[in-house]
C-alpha cells in the first residue's frame, strides 16, 4: 500500500480549516500523511489547528445500536469521531507569512509519501479521490486529475467544472486547465524541482514544468473535490484583489511559453486520455 501526501497551506482562513481537514481524514484511502503548513497566520489558526487536533485525539460519537427487552433501553454504540488509524498529522509552522510558494514548499519538502498533492484550506475533497486517483497513477500515469464542484462561501454548488481530457495543448496551450483537484509522483520534484516562490501562478508554472519534463498525465472525469469560491474580502493568497491581475498576466505568460515549447517539441504523452 503506498503512501500519499497531503500539504495544507493555511494562510487566514480558519473558518474553513476543519471542514477541509475533515475531507482529508475521511479519505476511503487508508494510509496519509497530511501536512499543515500554518504560513504566519494572523487569526486564530494556530487554535484552531490545535483544537482539531485535540479532537482527532480524544472525541467519541455514538448511535443506537441495539434495543435491550430486559431493560427496556435503546444501547448506544460509541467509537472514536475520526479513524485512530493510517492518518499521520504533522503541523509546521512559519513565524511570519512567505507566501504560497514558500508554504507549499515547506510541506512538499517535508512530506514522505510516494504520491502527493495539495489543497487549500478552504476546499474539500470528496470522500475517494485519493483512491480512485491514486489507481489511475498505479497503472503508469506520473499525474492524475479530475473534475470539480464550484461552491460558494456556503457550499451551495454553483456549477461543475468539467476539464478536457488531457493533451499538452489542451491543458496548457489555451489556458491553464488540470491542476486543481490532483494527485501525482512526489518522484517528479526530484526530476523538476519546486515551487517558484516569485510568482504568484505557482502550480500553473509547476505543472507545466512537470509536463515539459515528459510527465504523463492522465484525466479522470469525475467530480472528486469541491473548490470554494468567495466574496471578494475573503480572497487570500493569489486570489486576494492585489494580486489578481498579476496573476493573471503571470498565468497569461505560462501560457505563450507552453504553445512556445509545444511548437518545437513533440511530447511523449501527450495524446488524449
Amino acid at each position: 500500500m503506498f503512501n500519499v501526501s497531503i500539504i495544507v497551506p493555511v494562510y487566514n482562513q480558519v473558518k474553513y480549516l476543519p471542514i477541509c481537514l475533515d475531507s482529508l481524514l475521511f479519505q476511503d484511502y487508508p494510509c496519509l500523511e497530511i501536512i499543515i503548513v500554518n504560513d504566519g497566520s494572523t487569526d486564530t489558526a494556530s487554535k484552531v489547528i490545535r483544537d482539531y487536533l485535540e479532537d482527532v485525539r480524544t472525541q467519541d460519537v455514538s448511535y443506537a445500536s441495539h434495543f435491550n427487552n430486559n431493560t427496556g433501553e435503546v444501547e448506544r454504540c460509541i467509537q472514536p469521531r475520526y479513524p485512530q488509524s493510517g492518518r499521520n498529522i504533522r503541523v509546521i509552522h512559519h513565524d511570519v507569512n512567505k507566501g504560497l510558494g514558500a508554504a507549499l514548499n515547506t510541506g512538499f519538502s517535508a512530506c514522505t509519501g510516494e504520491y502527493c498533492t495539495f489543497i487549500a484550506s478552504d476546499d474539500m475533497l470528496l470522500p475517494n479521490m485519493i483512491s480512485e486517483l491514486i489507481e489511475l497513477l498505479a497503472q503508469g500515469a506520473d499525474f492524475a486529475y479530475a473534475d470539480m464542484h464550484i461552491v460558494d462561501d456556503q457550499g451551495r454548488i454553483l456549477r461543475c467544472f468539467s476539464l478536457p481530457g488531457y493533451s499538452f495543448e489542451k491543458a496548457f496551450c489555451h489556458w491553464y486547465l488540470c491542476g486543481i483537484c490532483k494527485l501525482y509522483r512526489r518522484e517528479l520534484h526530484d526530476i523538476a524541482g519546486y515551487y517558484d516562490e516569485n510568482i504568484k501562478p505557482q502550480d500553473h508554472e509547476m505543472f507545466l514544468r512537470f509536463a515539459m519534463n515528459g510527465a504523463k498525465f492522465i484525466h479522470l472525469p469525475k467530480v472528486l473535490a469541491n473548490v470554494r469560491i468567495h466574496d471578494k474580502e475573503r480572497h487570500v493568497y493569489n486570489h486576494s484583489s492585489a494580486n489578481w491581475d498579476r496573476l493573471y498576466g503571470e498565468s497569461a505568460e505560462l501560457v505563450l511559453k507552453a504553445r512556445s515549447f509545444l511548437q518545437q517539441n513533440t511530447l511523449p504523452g501527450a495524446s488524449e486520455s
